[in-house]
């Protein structure tokens, strides 16, 4: 395979970083299509943690070339930040490894400043977001009356799309939030520095992807968020503003999906999510605490605690049929070392129905009870082992009940954090 997507088969927050950290090895261009600095990938490379919001995490490996694409939207600021942590770090010493897309929309003040207050607004009934301006800043690209990357380098055209989305965003933020205004000058003088700094990485994406895929480049298309989290597809209302599906990393990049070889799903061992929204396999006990604490299951862009739960079968069936998924890396296994008993839900109870798919209708997913089925669990500590033959008995039979209900081959396993401590039992760049 050639040209391979890595998408979160869940809610998001699978380790989708360390993932394509370790397919980075193997790839060529690695690629972030879609989303925002919402997503946080984090990873541990020889005991040094990386928390990536914008630059692939590819970029930790020398000499691969890393994109940022046009259906990604960018906070400059952000971004300018990442790139500087990481030459202060020693990465990113040649500025051709990082491109960004010309048309990306870019995230402005006025964007994270209503979705904080839009959020607090909505009380109870808010979404859960991560007030970073993402949701705001894809309404006003859907509008057609967003600022693109390429706007920041002709200040004339900067000028007067500031000063035209500023009457309405300003009007909106003083008399129906009650906010602050935001100052034309101050946002223009800072934006216009921002574009001079983000210049030497401004390319057309599209035309640069195609040619390294024409070429025989092997291409990594790194997805954010996950599955159910998909605007189209997802638990609706509470999703991110973008396509976290495999054909979101298509038209995000710019790239046809025939050029596409296949597609990876990851999924940890249990299940999280952040945020409002339905989650069948949420627990509230001292076990999901355990599993909180143990997996470290804070957010890595907001720090906010994640909901656990156990894995959800149905969940990752329906990421396999919306993504028709080659494999699963499943990670976090090590987490639950330790458990007596561990629990696997593989269907639901809908008001006395049995239903083996994930309801599309909000009020019927929350009102689902999974169906569990219940497995012996380890005591033993998984995070040395090399090989799946490795792992005790019952994580094995886990790992293969999983697949069974799943309907999906599991191909990597990660049983701790670092780069090492991985399991890889097909790699699809060597399929």
């Amino acid at each position: 395979m050639k040209s391979i997507i890595v998408i979160g088969a869940q809610w998001g927050d699978e380790g989708k970083g360390k993932i394509v950290d370790i397919y980075s090895e193997f790839a060529d261009t690695i690629v972030r299509s879609t989303g925002g600095n919402n997503a946080g990938h984090t990873l541990v490379v020889r005991g040094e943690k990386f928390i990536f919001h914008l630059i692939p995490s590819g970029i930790l490996h020398p000499g691969k070339k890393c994109v940022i694409a046009n259906g990604v939207v960018v906070d400059p600021k952000v971004l300018l930040a990442e790139v500087d942590r990481l030459r202060e770090r020693g990465y990113l010493k040649d500025h051709a490894q990082l491109k960004v897309g010309l048309l990306a929309n870019i995230i402005m003040p006025y964007h994270i400043v209503l979705d904080r207050a839009r959020e607090e607004k909505l009380g109870s009934r808010k979404i859960g977001t991560t007030a970073r301006g993402i949701g705001p800043c894809y309404e006003d690209k859907i509008a057609r009356t967003g600022i693109r990357a390429c706007d920041l380098i002709h200040p004339d055209t900067f000028a007067e799309k500031l000063a035209a989305n500023l009457d309405l965003k300003n009007f909106l933020l003083k008399h129906y939030y009650g906010a602050e205004e935001i100052s034309f000058q101050s946002c223009l003088e800072e934006y216009t520095g921002y574009g001079e700094r983000l210049k030497p990485y401004l390319i057309d994406t599209s035309s640069f992807l195609n040619e390294e895929i024409n070429r025989g480049s092997k291409v990594l298309f790194e997805g954010a968020q996950g599955t159910l989290l998909d605007i189209d597809h997802g638990t609706y209302p509470f999703v991110t503003s973008s396509n976290t599906t495999a054909g979101g990393a298509c038209t995000g990049s710019g790239v046809g999906p025939t050029k596409i070889s296949g597609v990876i799903g990851v999924s940890k061992a249990y299940a999280t999510r952040v945020g409002g929204g339905p989650f069948p396999t949420e627990l509230f006990d001292e076990e999901g605490q355990l599993i909180r604490d143990r997996g470290n299951e804070y957010g890595s862009t907001t720090g906010r605690p994640r909901r656990c739960g156990w894995f959800d079968a149905p969940v990752v069936r329906y990421a396999h049929r919306l993504n028709h998924l080659a494999g699963i890396a499943l990670t976090k296994l090590d987490v639950l070392s330790g458990l007596s008993r561990i629990k696997v839900c593989i269907g639901y109870d809908v008001g006395g129905t049995k239903r083996d798919e994930v309801p599309l209708s909000l009020p019927e997913f929350e009102a689902a009870k999974p169906v569990y089925e219940q497995v012996e669990g380890w005591k033993e500590d998984i995070t040395t082992a090399k090989a799946f033959g490795d792992l005790p008995k019952a994580a094995q039979k886990y790992v293969r009940l999983l697949e069974e209900v799943s309907g999906v081959e599991v191909t990597l396993v990660s049983v701790g954090p670092e780069r090492n401590q991985t399991i890889v039992r097909r790699n699809p760049f060597r399929s």
